[in-house]
């Protein structure tokens, strides 16, 4: 894969859409199972298993847990919208957009010297 010289501006919102999209993940390990108060359930044994599916009950998402969530979608949407749209990205062509696109995604996964 080439490697692209990326703005620094397209690069700052990459790196917060990655810190918000991270803050949302996190968070959302800690949710309860269904959004909505929900009374629990357990499924029969599974089959060449000693495996039995089951849930407890749902308290739902508390006012503040559902308005943080949708902050965090919306703000995600925000920053998408503005890398997607990244005047950057008319710079290149088809396939090159592509694999810039990927790179963008992945710039900080292995610690170089560009991240």
């Amino acid at each position: 894969m080439p490697a692209y010289t990326f703005p620094k501006d397209l690069l700052d919102l990459q790196t917060a859409l990655d810190e918000v999209q991270a803050e949302h993940d996190q968070f959302a390990q800690v949710l309860p199972w269904s959004a909505e108060p929900m009374p629990g359930w357990k499924a029969p044994k599974q089959l060449h298993s000693d495996h039995q599916p089951e849930k407890p009950d749902s308290p739902g998402y508390t006012p503040e847990q559902a308005e943080r969530l949708a902050g965090c979608r919306a703000r995600i949407l925000e920053l998408t919208t503005q890398v997607i749209t990244h005047p950057f990205w008319a710079t290149l062509d088809g396939p090159d957009r592509v694999e810039a696109r990927t790179a963008l995604k992945h710039i900080h996964d292995a610690a170089g010297p560009e991240a």
